[in-house]
């Protein structure tokens, strides 16, 4: 035998023994013991749910203006002699105090011819009536026939001197009021606004003497969307018999927080084209604290203010009040039952707000709601119920709701 053939020899047996010994290896190995596998079963918060009444208001924002504003305005001709101390900027005044005096000497003189004018047409109208019953007794003394003409008893004459009496008397009323329009005033109480005139100017009818506005009321309108409206007991149609929506504005004026109380018992008289919002007018009485027994040290609404108001809205019962984290995207809640399995429940949302979801009809008091959020929940899935919490927060019967800032 040759070493070539030695060699191969002594290869094949030793990849004989490897495979002997692989085979015995693996034949010999013990088999693994079998064990059993848990499912993991996540650890879950839950609260119980309550059913209440709430409230919705809704929060809106609008600037203070005057109920009533006005240009003051004179209705004669002259020079201004007088302003008074009340007529300037940022002055409160009374009804029927006289602000601007207008030279006065022209209309006095005019109302004294006036005056003679009438006292001249009424002498005038007594000769006519003294002519009238002469013709009327003469006709009888020379036996006339018949009952005598119009022009005959002076009817015409008489119908003539009656009529300048009375235009006499209407220039003369005329004069009167154009005196009392010397001395301009309103009908209300107010503040002034602006100042256009002064002692010295010469003022033509019709011209502007300054920016007036009354301090009875305030009004802020307040844009509503069609949704936020829904949740209001608004006076729509002048047919509703709708009591007065009550409404606190609040701001912040000279570094601390005031509040004032008002009402809300008009909308505006159209929707707006632009943005298609309903306006509704707050009204807030006596905003800088004049009437009797009001405190005068009470910050007063000013005009012009921007406010924030918060209007209460429709009482809701049986609605359910939970977080708002509760409320997953697709718009349904998950409930876990006595067994602590998963349950999908499509709800009703009557509004949400940033921290919590108003349910108005699929969830029921008593229920367990998952409050810890799941990566993949799964209906009838196993959880472990670590604690139950007894409400979404102790409620005081009201939400508020911002304007636009629901979703």
């Amino acid at each position: 035998m040759t070493s070539t053939d030695k060699s191969i020899a002594v290869i094949v047996v030793l990849g004989i023994v490897s495979v002997a010994v692989t085979v015995f290896l693996f034949i010999g190995k013990p088999s693994p013991k079998r064990t059993d596998r848990t499912a993991f079963v996540p650890p879950v918060e839950v609260m119980l749910t309550k059913s209440e009444d709430l409230t919705l208001s809704v929060a809106a924002q609008g600037s203070v203006s005057p109920r009533r504003q006005i240009d003051l305005v004179t209705q004669v001709s002259g020079r201004v002699v007088k302003i008074d101390n009340d007529m300037f900027a940022g002055e409160f005044f009374s009804a029927g105090q006289t602000l601007i005096w207008i030279d006065e000497r022209d209309y006095v003189n005019a109302l004294k011819r006036a005056e003679a004018d009438v006292a001249s047409a009424r002498q005038r109208l007594a000769l006519e009536q003294a002519e009238a019953d002469q013709a009327a007794r003469d006709w009888e003394l020379l036996g006339g026939e018949g009952a005598p003409s119009e022009l005959v008893l002076r009817k015409p004459q008489l119908a003539e001197a009656q009529a300048q009496l009375d235009a006499a008397r209407a220039t003369l009323a005329d004069a009167k009021l154009s005196l009392e329009r010397t001395r301009i005033s309103v009908p209300f109480a107010g503040r002034v606004r602006e100042k256009a005139v002064d002692v010295g100017q010469f003022v033509n009818v019709g011209q502007r003497l300054g920016t007036i506005y009354s301090t009875d009321m305030v009004e802020i309108r307040l844009p509503l969307t069609d949704r936020e409206a829904s949740y209001l007991n608004l006076p729509l149609s002048p047919k509703q018999d709708i009591e007065p929506v009550p409404v606190t504005v609040s701001a912040t004026f000279t570094g601390q927080k005031v509040t004032w109380d008002g009402i809300i018992r008009r909308t505006d008289g159209a929707i707006d084209p632009r943005s298609r919002v309903l306006v509704a007018i707050a009204e807030v009485e006596d905003p800088f604290n004049l009437m009797a027994g009001a405190d005068p040290k009470a910050v007063p609404l000013s005009v012009g203010l921007f406010v924030s108001a918060d209007i209460r809205g429709k009482r809701y019962r049986n609605v359910v009040k939970i977080p708002r984290t509760a409320l997953r995207s697709t718009g349904d809640v998950i409930t876990v039952d006595a067994a602590s399995k998963l349950h999908f429940k499509s709800v009703e949302v009557l509004r949400t707000t940033p921290e919590y979801a108003i349910i108005a009809r699929g969830l029921n008091a008593g229920e367990q709601l998952l409050i810890t959020k799941l990566d993949a929940p799964i209906e009838g899935m196993n959880v472990n119920v670590t604690n139950a919490s007894s409400g979404a927060s102790q409620s005081n019967g009201a939400v508020s709701v911002a304007v636009g800032g629901g979703l």
